[in-house]
């Protein structure tokens, strides 16, 4: 099992340290959130807490996803990235394209693409992105992205995206791996489909091992059981040596946490105390698990 260092929330200026200390202390990946703005109002509700309600205000530090690895990524020389997730939805494909080949490359095939659908009409329809039909704008999108990272001369033809015959050089030397968020059937499927693994939201154990049997089916319909396929959970019911050993034993290959959490340090705390409790954690937990 591999633990993942989830910094959201965290002030930008810590993100390059959390980095080298992640990377000293053996944690395999940093996860990287991503949100696009905050509006005032959102015309739907947040899928992913009991109300419906945000956990972050206007006042919340965010970073571009991408230019965060490219920075984290230059400090260290271990370490993992991925995105968890990034709201391909509102995005532009060729574009998003063009900044993963160039963290790739520059982080020497250390990051990964958590991608998921993004959940507000704002951030489609500001962006320029229709909100109608994007499950289907998102499978093509990644059809793209797929396409474009793997080199050479290329075109597509699709119905929402259609371009002729270009190539982004250099291409990474190795697949740039995807992760594909969302607990939905449709979402389940899609990850058992194309990508290199599922990735979570908050989800609590019991849900999370029914997803999981889910998806070990999804993947025998798709014949892809033989397919390196990673779990990456943010289970918020299981913890410690015993807890974590329950999630391996169910099929989680990948655990994200705030270390620092477990130890009274808010997301938004001092950087020193960020610190020791990765240690602490990697001492107690990630060593011996």
């Amino acid at each position: 099992m591999k633990f993942t260092v989830a910094v959201a929330l965290s002030p930008l200026d810590q993100l390059t340290e959390l980095a080298r200390t992640a990377q000293e202390c053996g944690y395999s990946a940093i996860a990287l959130p991503d949100s696009i703005f905050y509006s005032e109002k959102v015309s739907e509700d947040y899928p992913y807490t009991p109300d419906g309600t945000r956990f972050w205000n206007e006042h919340t530090p965010w970073v571009d996803p991408l230019v965060a690895a490219a920075a984290m990524g230059a400090v260290t020389d271990e370490i993992r990235f991925y995105t968890q997730v990034l709201k391909l939805g509102p995005r532009n494909p060729l574009l998003l394209a063009r900044q993963v080949q160039s963290v790739a490359c520059l982080t020497g095939n250390r990051f990964g693409l958590g991608v998921g659908i993004g959940w507000t009409p704002e951030e489609f329809e500001w962006c320029g992105a229709p909100f109608a039909n994007r499950g289907a704008r998102v499978d093509e999108a990644i059809d793209v992205l797929k396409l474009v990272l793997g080199g050479g001369m290329v075109e597509y033809h699709g119905e929402h995206f259609d371009f002729d015959k270009l190539r982004m050089s250099p291409a990474p030397s190795e697949p740039v791996p995807f992760y594909v968020g969302g607990h939905t059937e449709r979402g389940l499927r899609r990850a058992a489909r194309i990508g290199d693994g599922w990735t979570s939201a908050m989800i609590k154990f019991d849900d999370l091992k029914a997803t999981v049997d889910r998806l070990g089916r999804l993947l025998a319909e798709y014949e892809r059981t033989e397919v390196p396929f990673e779990i990456q959970a943010v289970c918020i019911d299981r913890f410690g040596l015993d807890g974590y050993r329950q999630q391996a034993d169910i099929g989680v290959t990948d655990v994200l946490v705030a270390p620092w959490v477990f130890y009274g340090v808010g997301m938004d705390g001092d950087l020193a105390a960020k610190k020791d409790g990765m240690k602490r954690f990697a001492d107690e937990i990630l060593h011996k698990i």
